[in-house]
Formats: C-alpha cells, structure tokens, sequence
C-alpha cells in the first residue's frame, strides 16, 4: 500500500512538473495583461477618457500578456537570466515532460508543431464537417448567415495557419539539421521562441468567439474587418503574432542551412527538401510583415483613430487588399514550396531512382521565389483597380506557371520507368501530385481575365484553391508523417490502416471537391450560408463525399494510437534510403550524430555501383576523412 501511494505521489509530481512551466506562462500572461491594461488606463484618466475601452486596453494588455508568457513558460530560465549575467538553468526534463516544455532541442520543437497542428487541423476539419452539414439543406439549413460566416472564418484561417506552419515547423524542425548534418539549429533559443508563439495564436482565435467571433473570412478585408464585432481585433493581434513567428523560423532556417551544413555538403548535394525550405523561408521572410502591417493598419484604425481603410475619412480599402495579396500570394508558395520538397524527397526512395532534374528542381524553386511577388493582383481583377494592370498581371500570373511546371516535371521524371515502392508515404506523395495536376490546371482559369470575372467568388475557386493547398500541401503533409513517423518515434504504423486511410482520403477528397468545379461554374456563389434550391442534389453528394473524407481520418487517428502504444520497434532505416537522417538510430540521439559526417555524394544516387551519401566517421578517423575529402 505504502509503494502504491508513494508511486501515485511520484506520478502526480511528475505530471505536475510537467505543466509547471506552462502553468506559470499562464500566471506571468496574466500579471503581464494587467500591467499592459493597467498602463493604458493610466493614460487614459491623464487625457481625460473613461479608464477601460475593451479593444484598446484588450490591444495593449495583450502585448504585456504576451511577453509574461514567454517569460514565465521557459524563456526567462533559459535565455532572458543571461541578459543580466546570471547562468542560465539546466536543460529540462529529458522524458515525456519536455514536450510541455521551452526546450531547445530542435526535434522536440519539431514535434511540438506537428502535434499543434495535427490537433488545430482535425478541428479545422470538425468545423468543414459543419459545414457541409449547412449545404444539406438550402431552405431550412442548421446555422443563420451570421453564424455561418463566423464558422467559415474560423474553419478558413485555422486551415491556412496548418497549411503555413504544420510542414515547415514541424518537419523543417524535426529533420533539417539531420539532412544537413547538424547538431540542431542555429539558434536554437529563437527556434523554441518561435513555437512558444504558437499557443496565444490558438488561444486568441478560440477565446474571440465569446466577443462576436469575426464574419470577414479569414482574408479579414477591410472595411467590413473595422465595423464587425471584437472578435475582429483578437483575430488581428493573433495573426500578427503568428506572422512575427514565421517571420523567426524563416530566419534560422536560413542561417541553418547556410552556416551549418556537414563537410562536403555542397549545395549541390543538399537533400532536395532542404532546398524546398531554404526558398520557403525567404519567402516567408520577406513578405509576411504586409500581412501584419495590414492587420495593424485595421487595429489602429479600429482603436486609434486612423483612417487607412475608413472610406468616409478618405481612407483607401482597395489600399486592404492590395497590401493583403502582395503577402498572401507568396504564400500560397510558403504552402506549396515544403510539399513539393517533401514529394521530390520521398520519390526517389521509392523509385529507387536519382532524382529526375534536380538542379532544374531547384531553379524552378528559386524561380518561384524571384517571381512571387509580382503576381498578387490576380485575385484583384474584380476588385476596381486600374484597367491597365490587368494584362501585365495576367502575363505574370501565367509565367510564374513555368518554373512551377519544371518542379513538377522533376516529380514525373522521377516516377517514369521508376520500380515504385507502394508504401503509405509514397502513396499520398502519387496522390498530391495528382491533386496538384487538377489545382494548377484549373488554375489557369483564374489567371485569366475573362474567365475569372466569370468564375471569381463561385465554388470554382473554392475547388481550385482545396485542390492546391489540401490536395496538394495536406497530402504531402501526410506523406511526410508516414514517411518520417518511424524516425521520429522509433515505431512502425499498421500499413493497412494507413493504406486505408490513404484511399479514403484520396476517393473522400475527389469526390467532395470535383464537383464544386461543376457548382461554381453553375453560379454557386462560396461564402454564402445557403444556395438556389436546383443546385441541391450536387450539394448533398458533395456532403456525403466530405464525411467519407472527414471519416478517413479516424483511421489516421487509431493508427497513431496504435503505434505509439502497441506499434513494433523501428529499424534505424527501414526505407533503406540514403540521407543522414536515416544512418542514425530512430528515434535519433540527442546531439543528433555521435560525430560529425563527412558527405561524399549526392543524395539520390540510386543504381551507382558502391556510392554513398555521408559517412559518420568512426572515432579517431574524423581527421583522416576530412582530409581525403578535402
């Protein structure tokens, strides 16, 4: 009895140490909003105001609120004390604990993300769900327009922030200093910093739904974003605060792969997603501060009296959308870029072939980031702008059609004459490919002017753009978790159960946005909480179709449960691939390679007779392979 209560003691301690520090983020936020609050009100009694005026102090409360919880969840402990010349604490807890923790460990972080955004994904998906429950019925439907538009809004940017962040923060974490030979990231503080960003960005789009929630989707255009409910200003300063965290990860990705790459990792040998990441993170490091700019531009205008985007005070809102898009854009490729980089990544282990075109690959990935930001305008072609910038941007928008192409062709090449390994990754990487084919096809439809004044705001754009990002980004997303799963947890998953999860998906997704091409181009308008009544019979198999879909994910869910409980132990490489990641026990050690590795070849050089892409030396042999190399 005494060994019974002892070890339910030792237990519930050691579940309390591991909510502690979270606990005291959650203490610190709320010391930190009270001095913030407290300030403002201070300032406001002095200039004669009343002392509270919700989406102000909330606005100024928030930011003190914001740096109590970083403080308080761990950034104080290790890093913030050596501002002051005091040691930092030691790392923590090496055991389960340290997923709850502000820890530095880049694969830690790595799955920190992932399982973030897996959970804020299943309920994006539980809100699709709603949805198309809605479409069921066009003249007694479940949800009143308001309503409807602030489940749409929610379901949009909870999709959005999986498609921006689940890849690159939890793969391009977990994996990149592994492809590169790295003992982690480059700063490492920074990198926990970015992710502990993370959960005030859940926090506030959930908690905005008890202050009127937010109706103006998640492109939040202005001006209706400056009259609707507060919700609108908690959807703000959680974006912003979501974008400064993109903006921290693209920088250490690039100081990563540029400073910390192995002997011999030319860049010319670097693992095909590496690059997919490095092109990403410039991205998102050079244009998401206008979407922050353009939200803050909202927020003053909503608690300080601008007039930006205020029509009546001579404000602009085409200005809105002209600084939304030249972000949001690009971003369609900080969505893109990591999937096509995980496809490229997975083919050639289950083709058993070199990756077909790999420096046209990469020029077609370096051809994205030059040219992105030169075609926003193409979701404007109805908007009011100048007549002449019509065919400039068509042009652009149909070019940047070409490099996107080469990175495509890279994907067949790679495929053709290949001996394809049908396993889970390489099914849903088959699958993306498909999905994406359809996405950029339709794509060209509203590229051009004619055809997307006609089809612009139609469930045509709303089938193109899942086509692009889910069929294309969430697909690969998947592809990449059963790619990597092994690695990452030392088990191995029920083949079946992914295989099945895979076809359902696959068969789930068709089928529920195939049709819509057919409903947008018979005049369904998207956004709107109801339909003309002929167009019913198509919306009800669209329905049933998205609950086959939404179906195949409770597959996904048990088969992770399984694995992580019941699931067989993984071998170091069970794909028998060839990049570093895989010469090292799964999961990896903590300081990722006993020594450092010396790369020798390309990565994807599959059918060369005795070739390899790194060795990890043995000890003592370090300085005798370095200088051969050299």
């Amino acid at each position: 009895m005494m060994g019974t209560a002892t070890t339910a003691r030792s237990g519930a301690a050691s579940v309390w140490g591991a909510f502690h520090s979270i606990g005291r983020g959650l203490l610190w936020a709320i010391i930190g909003f009270a001095a913030g609050a407290g300030i403002l009100a201070i300032a406001r009694l002095l200039t004669g105001h009343t002392a509270w005026s919700f989406e102000a102090s909330f606005s100024l409360g928030y930011v003190g609120a914001l740096v109590g919880w970083l403080m308080g969840v761990g950034m104080w402990e290790s890093w913030g004390r050596t501002w002051f010349g005091l040691p930092a604490t030691a790392e923590g807890p090496r055991d389960w604990r340290r997923y709850l923790t502000f820890t530095t460990d880049h694969k830690v972080i790595g799955i920190q993300y992932l399982v973030t955004f897996i959970a804020v994904f299943l309920l994006s998906g539980l809100l699709a769900m709603l949805i198309r429950v809605q479409m069921l019925d066009p003249v007694h439907p479940l949800l009143g327009p308001g309503t409807y538009n602030r489940l749409m809004s929610m379901h949009g940017i909870l999709m959005i922030a999986v498609a921006v962040a689940a890849i690159i923060g939890g793969f391009g974490n977990y994996t990149i200093p592994l492809l590169i030979g790295a003992e982690d990231m480059a700063f490492p503080r920074l990198n926990a910093l970015s992710y502990w960003l993370i959960p005030p960005v859940a926090l506030l789009l959930l908690l905005s739904q008890a202050f009127g929630g937010w109706d103006s989707g998640w492109t939040a255009y202005a001006p209706l974003s400056e009259r609707n409910a507060s919700g609108q200003v908690l959807f703000n300063l959680a974006i912003i605060t979501f974008g400064l965290s993109s903006i921290l990860g693209g920088l250490n990705f690039i100081a990563t792969i540029v400073h910390l790459r192995a002997r011999g990792m030319g860049w010319a040998r670097l693992p095909i997603f590496v690059w997919a990441i490095f092109v990403t993170s410039w991205i998102a490091l050079l244009y998401t501060q206008f979407f922050a700019a353009a939200l803050l531009m909202v927020q003053l205008d909503r608690i300080a009296g601008t007039s930006f985007f205020k029509p009546a005070a001579g404000g602009a809102p085409l200005l809105y959308q002209h600084i939304f898009w030249f972000y949001s854009h690009p971003a369609v490729y900080v969505m893109a870029l990591p999937a096509f980089g995980i496809v490229l990544e997975i083919l050639p282990h289950f083709a058993r072939k070199p990756l077909f075109a790999y420096r046209w690959a990469i020029a077609g990935f370096l051809g994205i980031l030059l040219m992105s930001g030169g075609v926003w305008a193409h979701h404007m072609f109805v908007a009011g702008m100048s007549e002449t910038l019509l065919a400039p941007f068509l042009v652009t928008t149909e070019i940047i059609s070409i490099p996107t192409g080469l990175v495509f062709l890279s994907a067949l090449g790679t495929i053709w004459m290949g001996r394809l390994w049908l396993r889970p990754p390489m099914l849903f990487a088959l699958g993306m490919i498909f999905n994406f084919l359809i996405g950029g096809i339709t794509g060209i439809f509203l590229a051009d002017v004619p055809t997307d004044i006609a089809l612009h705001d139609t469930y045509f754009v709303v089938a193109h753009f899942h086509y692009t990002i889910v069929g294309g980004e969430i697909f690969a997303l998947f592809a990449a978790l059963y790619y990597w799963f092994p690695k990452m947890t030392g088990r191995l998953y029920h083949e079946r159960l992914a295989q099945l999860h895979f076809w359902l998906m696959l068969i789930g997704f068709n089928g529920t946005f195939l049709p819509m091409f057919w409903l947008g181009l018979h005049g369904m308008n998207r956004r709107i909480a109801t339909y003309p009544v002929q167009l019913q019979g198509v919306n009800e198999a669209v329905s049933l179709m998205a609950f086959l879909l939404g179906l195949s994910f409770v597959f996904f869910v048990a088969n992770m449960g399984y694995a992580l409980l019941r699931g067989p132990k993984a071998a170091a490489n069970p794909w028998a691939a060839r990049t570093l990641e895989w010469q090292v026990s799964s999961p990896p050690p903590p300081e990722n390679f006993p020594r450092p590795p010396i790369v020798t070849g390309h990565p994807y050089d599959y059918g060369v007779s005795g070739s390899a892409h790194g060795v990890i030396p043995h000890e003592g042999a370090a300085g005798t392979l370095a200088r051969g190399e050299a």
